[in-house]
């Protein structure tokens, strides 16, 4: 099953980019519904081979289980485009969503065709498992907030960037 979302944001690619493999960043996605918190410390800027373990907590009080992120960056075209893409291949390591058999996290970064100072973000979430349909419903609200929460974040990426 795959949550998948596109949509454009007020940022250059650049920008958008740089915030994607910014831990803060990754972190804030969340917020407020679910807290994040690194196990051990996390890098300054994701970097493809990076590897790390967070704890997930829902509204900062009940444990959600444990997650591996697993960074691997790559380039691919669609329509002619040039697309950066972060894979995230890690997955759930304890808690409900570890009793998914397969996690597949990819985010792609593009320019929109023709304005070099908007992106195009794709996202997918791919997951599988015989209990997949029961966690699609709540991972597919997740995501829509995160679209929300990114829209609202790319604003200020742009000035960082400058």
């Amino acid at each position: 099953m795959q949550v998948m979302l596109k949509f454009r944001l007020k940022c250059t690619p650049q920008a958008a980019w740089e915030a994607l493999h910014s831990p803060s960043v990754s972190l804030e996605l969340y917020g407020p519904v679910i807290r994040v918190q690194p196990v051990d410390p996390l890098p300054r800027r994701w970097q493809s081979g990076d590897h790390a373990v967070i704890a997930l907590k829902l509204f900062g009080a009940f444990p959600l289980g444990v997650q591996s992120i697993k960074i691997h960056d790559y380039e691919s075209q669609f329509d002619g485009q040039r697309v950066r893409i972060m894979r995230d291949h890690g997955g759930p390591l304890s808690g409900p969503l570890s009793l998914l058999r397969h996690w597949d996290h990819q985010m792609g970064i593009s320019e929109v065709p023709n304005h070099p100072n908007k992106t195009v973000w794709r996202e997918r979430l791919e997951i599988d498992g015989v209990v997949a349909p029961l966690f699609f419903p709540v991972l597919w609200v997740i995501w829509q907030l995160r679209a929300r929460r990114l829209r609202r974040l790319a604003k200020r990426w742009q000035s960082n960037t400058q």
